[in-house]
């Protein structure tokens, strides 16, 4: 590994969780006494297959197996009882909101702290997998970043840098601080960018900026936390590269494609902020709906 060593053995050599090994229950009791009005927001999109999608991830495919129209027909039936059973088809990457494990991305034959991606294979990643994602239960902080820039969303092209964080926490008035989860508004979905087409991103000294923060979450409403070009590729180079920086370097999750609408119009900055995924057994990522609780 070149660079920021990062976390990597700061856990002990066995380490997958990363900065979840900083969300103590102390840090979870102070969230719960966040809120106030008692209000829940939901901040996962919906899973549709229209959902805009990044390049060459399948669409959702969403049918039924049992529906009215099997009974209508005669063709099904079950002491009286009528059910509706349905299956779901999908990549948990670049089709709706999702929580990347550790093993999403790595760099130099390594995944985070040290273990061998050939432990990544067809059946899974026996190391790092979202499986070890238990459930987050912390204190959530909105930066709202088109309100510090006072426009409605940013430009596609926009760089998003630690002067611009620094801002935006200022407007917040919350310092971010160890294992919280930090989300960005960038106004993505209201500026109506397709997921594989120019977004904005962090750059490499935002990223760092979190890092030394010891956040355990950083989730955006763009497609990628970094920035996109044409096509979906990255627009920074590696070193600043916001996967390798946050993920692979400093085991921070990731959360992308939220929806942070609400959140903002309700004109929250500090909130209790709860995310589960599913328990994929050597998964590298699981679709999500967190909730934010004023």
């Amino acid at each position: 590994m070149t660079g920021d060593p990062g976390n990597w053995g700061r856990w002990g050599p066995d380490d997958q969780r990363g900065t979840l090994n900083l969300l103590s229950p102390e840090r979870v009791l102070a969230a719960c006494a966040l809120p106030r009005s008692g209000r829940v927001i939901a901040l996962g999109l919906p899973v549709d297959s229209r959902t805009e999608r990044l390049p060459g991830r399948p669409p959702i495919q969403h049918f039924m197996a049992i529906d009215g129209a099997d009974y209508e027909a005669g063709a099904r039936t079950l002491q009286g009882r009528a059910v509706a059973d349905d299956a779901l088809v999908m990549s948990p990457h670049g089709t709706t909101t999702h929580v990347d494990a550790l093993a999403h991305v790595w760099a130099d034959g390594t995944l985070y702290n040290g273990h061998p991606q050939a432990l990544v294979h067809s059946r899974g990643a026996r190391r790092c997998g979202i499986e070890h994602v238990d459930g987050i239960v912390t204190r959530g902080i909105l930066l709202d970043l088109p309100a510090v820039a006072g426009v409605a969303a940013l430009g596609p092209d926009t760089v998003i840098d630690a002067a611009l964080l620094e801002a935006a926490e200022r407007r917040a008035g919350v310092r971010c601080a160890a294992a919280d989860a930090v989300l960005f508004r960038t106004g993505a979905s209201a500026a109506g960018s397709p997921a594989g087409g120019r977004q904005a991103g962090r750059d490499g000294s935002a990223c760092r900026w979190l890092a030394e923060r010891d956040v355990c979450l950083v989730g955006s409403d763009n497609a990628a936390i970094g920035p996109l070009v044409d096509g979906g590729g990255f627009h920074v180079d590696r070193e600043d590269d916001a996967h390798l920086v946050l993920l692979w370097r400093h085991g921070i999750l990731l959360v992308e494609m939220l929806e942070l609408g609400a959140l903002a119009a309700a004109g929250a900055t500090a909130f209790l902020f709860v995310l589960a995924p599913l328990r994929i057994t050597g998964g590298t990522a699981s679709p999500v709906n967190p909730i934010a609780v004023l």
